[in-house]
């Protein structure tokens, strides 16, 4: 699934109007297929055979949003994915997307969710409560 930029479009419809380049079709694959890994530009830039000042400056331009942040928000909803899992610890899950350190998982996932991992877990959980409610009412 694409991720969405911080443009107003869905990216699909801007490629629609505007053809992405291969370039950073492949890098925005292989960051998908590596992300639980250290990825760096320079790694992604090389696995795309270009450059990583060129790779970063398109990237920019084209997603909206640098490598960097682009690399948080896919390891972020992997992440959102997994907290659902409850028999997966809040830590383990950090580390399986790829975040170096707990509190860097924390940091970030907060930051682009605007609640900690945990908060987004218990969010699910009363969600699902509420859901299960609804439906033995009727």
């Amino acid at each position: 699934m694409p991720l969405r930029t911080n443009q107003s479009q869905p990216t699909h419809d801007r490629q629609l109007s505007r053809a992405e380049p291969v370039e950073i079709w492949k890098a925005r694959k292989f960051i998908e297929q590596h992300s639980i890994e250290e990825l760096s530009l320079t790694r992604v830039a090389k696995a795309v055979n270009i450059s990583a000042n060129y790779l970063s400056e398109k990237f920019k331009k084209i997603t909206g949003v640098n490598f960097v942040d682009y690399v948080a928000r896919a390891r972020t909803e992997q992440a959102r994915v997994l907290l659902e899992d409850l028999d997966l610890r809040v830590s383990e899950i950090g580390f399986a997307v790829g975040f170096q350190s707990l509190s860097q998982f924390n940091r970030v996932f907060k930051k682009l969710s605007r609640k900690s991992p945990t908060e987004f877990r218990s969010s699910l959980l009363k969600r699902s409560k509420v859901r299960r409610v609804r439906k033995s009412d009727r």
